[in-house]
């Protein structure tokens, strides 16, 4: 059986992604993630949510992506999702910057919990460059070869979509542009929402705001950017 046959993936993505699939790098990758996990080393996130951004966010659906670097690497963080954390987790520094440059743009109010699966569920491909981590390591796996994989799934958005908003903070995210078609896209490109860069141009940019109105101008429905409210139960989990 191919590692393609084996890959549990959303269809109009594992069938963008066929081909790539098939190329020694990313048998490579693998052999790397189950040598480091042979090893004993913590992989985040779990390998079932490797996928997440592509399994919640089918290629047809995408109108908007916001690119992340590589996953958190605290316990519990990351969930295949970029500047996202599950709910219970707390709101990680760059989110909250996200979340009040929203209140900003639009009046949203800031959200109490860290998950985007809202947002992705309505065609935002929240895809970081490098799809796993090792536990305290910050970009332990940037040269793993994921970064050519995730170029590849850049390229079949660029290539196959029509009117996508691309949100490129940063200059990681930024040096992606050149690989986008900005004739039919839009490129939103900023500083990065840390804490350490965000007051450099991220707090007023107003990317929330210009990205529904592109996807209004477009014909596409706009992308509701406030959050569900987190039930009694997970509250209680939140706040401990």
């Amino acid at each position: 059986m191919t590692q393609y046959n084996r890959i549990k993936l959303e269809s109009s993505w594992k069938e963008a992604l066929s081909a790539e699939f098939e190329q020694p790098y990313l048998q490579q990758l693998s052999n790397f993630l189950r040598d480091e996990k042979q090893q004993g080393k913590e992989i985040y996130p779990p390998g079932s949510l490797i996928f997440n951004a592509l399994n919640l966010t089918p290629l047809p659906a995408v109108k908007v992506v916001i690119l992340g670097q590589d996953p958190y690497h605290g316990p519990g963080q990351a969930h295949g999702l970029s500047f996202s954390v599950p709910e219970g987790i707390a709101v990680p520094p760059s989110l909250l910057n996200m979340y009040k440059e929203l209140q900003r743009d639009l009046n949203i109010p800031i959200a109490k919990h860290g998950c985007l699966q809202s947002w992705a569920e309505q065609g935002v491909l929240l895809l970081n460059t490098t799809l796993t981590v090792e536990r305290g390591q910050a970009g332990a796996h940037a040269k793993a070869g994921w970064q050519r994989f995730t170029d590849h799934i850049i390229d079949c958005v660029s290539q196959q979509q029509a009117h996508v908003v691309f949100m490129l903070w940063g200059a990681h995210a930024r040096s992606k542009g050149e690989r986008i078609d900005a004739s039919k896209h839009l490129l939103l490109t900023s500083a990065h929402p840390s804490p350490l860069s965000a007051y450099r141009g991220f707090l007023g940019n107003g990317h929330f705001s210009q990205c529904n109105k592109f996807l209004l101008r477009t014909g596409q429905i706009p992308i509701n950017w406030r959050l569900p409210e987190l039930t009694t139960s997970e509250q209680a989990d939140l706040s401990l």
